[in-house]
Order: C-alpha cells, then sequence, then structure tokens
C-alpha cells in the first residue's frame, strides 16, 4: 500500500518542471533551495514553540513549496544526483524532528507524545532507507502515511487547535501521526521482507550468498 499522495508523484514531478527552469533562470541551485526548506522549518518550529500557530502553518506550507522547488530544479537542469537526493532526504527529518520540538515547547502537546511521534517517524525513515541499501527493494515507498501525509495532518492540528483550546486536539493529532509513523514502519519492513526473500529479490539473494 503506497501513501496517498506518493500515488500522484510523477504527475506532480512533471508540471513542477517549469517552476525549476524559473529557479534556474534566477540562479538558484537544488542545494540552495533544500538548505532554503530547512531554514524556513527552523522558522515555522520557532513560530510553533511561541504559540503562533497559523504562522507556523504557514511557514510549513512555505517550507514544502520551496521543498517542491529544489527537485523541480534539479530535473528541469537536468542536475539530479545521488547525493541531492541524500541531502534532501537528511534536512526534511531535520525539519520534521524542529517543527515538533517546536510543537512540544509550544506546550500544547505533552513531551512523551512528542518523542513517541519522533521515534516512529525516525522508524519509517529508518527502514525505508536500509531496505533500499539492500539494492533488493528499487522503492520502499509503503506503507499508510508518507512524509507529506503526517504534515497534512499536523497543519489541520496546529489549526484547529486555537479553536478548541481546552480539548487537547493538537495532542490527538500528534498521537495519531506516532500511531501511523509506528504501523508504516512495520509495514514497510513486511515488504522489504517480502520482496527480499520471495520473487527476484530472494533469486539475487542466493546469487550473491553463493558468490561470497
Amino acid at each position: 500500500m503506497m501513501p496517498i499522495l506518493a500515488r500522484y508523484r510523477a504527475l506532480y514531478e512533471q508540471i513542477t518542471i517549469p517552476l525549476g527552469r524559473i529557479c534556474l533562470r534566477l540562479g538558484l541551485t537544488p542545494d540552495a533551495l533544500t538548505l532554503m526548506s530547512l531554514v524556513v522549518g527552523g522558522l515555522a518550529a520557532y513560530s510553533i514553540a511561541r504559540g503562533a500557530f497559523l504562522l507556523g502553518v504557514a511557514l510549513i506550507m512555505l517550507m514544502g513549496f520551496v521543498d517542491m522547488l529544489d527537485g523541480a530544479t534539479a530535473r528541469a537542469g537536468g542536475t539530479a544526483n545521488p547525493f541531492g537526493t541524500l541531502l534532501d532526504h537528511v534536512v526534511d527529518r531535520y525539519a520534521e524532528f524542529m517543527i515538533l520540538l517546536g510543537v512540544m515547547f509550544s506546550g500544547a502537546v505533552a513531551a512523551g507524545w512528542v518523542i513517541f511521534t519522533i521515534f516512529g517517524m525516525v522508524m519509517a525513515s529508518y527502514v525505508r532507507a536500509r531496505a533500499e541499501s539492500t539494492e533488493l527493494v528499487k522503492s520502499c515507498n509503503v506503507g499508510f502515511a508518507g512524509r507529506q501525509e503526517k504534515m497534512g495532518l499536523l497543519c489541520l492540528g496546529l489549526l484547529i487547535q486555537p479553536a478548541f483550546p481546552g480539548v487537547e486536539l493538537l495532542q490527538w493529532v500528534v498521537i495519531v501521526i506516532g500511531v501511523l509513523s509506528h504501523i508504516t514502519a512495520v509495514q514497510r519492513l513486511l515488504y522489504a521482507r517480502r520482496v527480499i526473500l520471495g520473487g527476484d529479490g530472494g533469486s539475487r539473494l542466493r546469487k550473491r550468498q553463493k558468490l561470497a
């Protein structure tokens, strides 16, 4: 099961290329845009920590837009490379962690639940990275929730929380994100197991073991 938004990735990548061409004309590089998204993510985290949830959501959306531009610029310029992908993934994780820490420091969510959610997000990303590093799993982007879905849920919680300050809706949203993250980690592990031990993946694994 692939995350909902990931199913439209090919279409999204195609229609954003014109924006990448504009960035190239402005002299912006994919890596510079990636680092810019990290700065915007840090500002979002700071705003949320200060209780400015609406501003935080606006900055998260801006961060997502800039993050989209880095890939579009790399595709438009034909400069996409493995290091750029690695840098993008690392920056994404840092931005997510900063934003969740901002949520924790805002006092709207108990620290334990934030740690629970961060741990789940780390494991979901780690399982995917390790599975794909075996070279037997082409893509492990499966599961209930990817990065976009999680950020979307968090933004929804941040928007609703000010209207119901005594209900702790944001905390429940963070808990749901954490549960979905842990489930996604398990789904990715099971998917990787099926691919590696069964079908072509299993055949290639046996051949490697014989060569070793």
